[in-house]
């Protein structure tokens, strides 16, 4: 009897730990999709959370490699004229503008129509994250650089590769599979 208990309590822990988990992948990439209208890294936390969820999820892996070829086309195009590369530099100097404004709260001005609660919400909180923002907008700018420019055989090979090959079998089931291949049927009509 202590020996069942003990196996119950060890699968209700390891159930705990997963539910957890898949509280914070879920987590990432909701906050990775509220941070596409608001300051922050959306993409990048959009990726990563696909990214996680793909390790136990089927739907999320199939999505991940489409998302990964997206984003490392947009780094490509995103270096490949000095245009772009000064657009973009300018875009990290306007989010730090706008992150410096909005830690120092400057008091609101007299040609604001809408009440005083709409003036920089977020406060200070806000601005670090545009600040942090910028810092990493930057970061991503120097590594395309590194890695695309000037190579244009690594943009049509980023052009070449649309879809992924079809991914190998896992050795382990995965959430979702059992009741997909349930759900299927091969019968014929008659």
């Amino acid at each position: 009897m202590l020996e069942f208990l003990r196996i119950m309590l060890d699968a209700r822990s390891e159930d705990r730990d997963e539910r957890g988990a898949s509280a914070v992948e879920y987590g990432l990439l909701i906050a990775g999709i509220a941070a596409l209208v608001l300051p922050g890294p959306g993409l990048l936390m959009v990726f990563a959370g696909m990214a996680v969820l793909s390790q136990q999820y089927d739907w999320a892996e199939r999505r991940v490699e489409p998302l990964r070829l997206r984003a490392m086309r947009a780094a490509a195009y995103g270096v490949a004229k000095p245009s772009r590369i000064v657009a973009s530099g300018l875009g990290v100097l306007w989010m730090w503008a706008w992150g410096v404004v909005w830690c120092l709260q400057p008091s609101v001005p007299s040609w604001w129509s809408l009440p005083d609660s709409f003036w920089l919400p977020g406060g200070l909180a806000t601005g670090v994250s545009l600040v942090a923002s910028g810092f990493l907008a930057l970061a991503l700018l120097a590594w395309s650089y590194r890695r695309f420019h000037g190579q244009p055989e690594e943009l049509r090979e980023l052009e070449r590769d649309r879809w992924p090959a079809p991914l190998p079998p896992r050795s382990r089931p995965r959430r979702g599979a059992a009741s997909r291949s349930r759900g299927s049927s091969t019968s014929t009509p008659c």
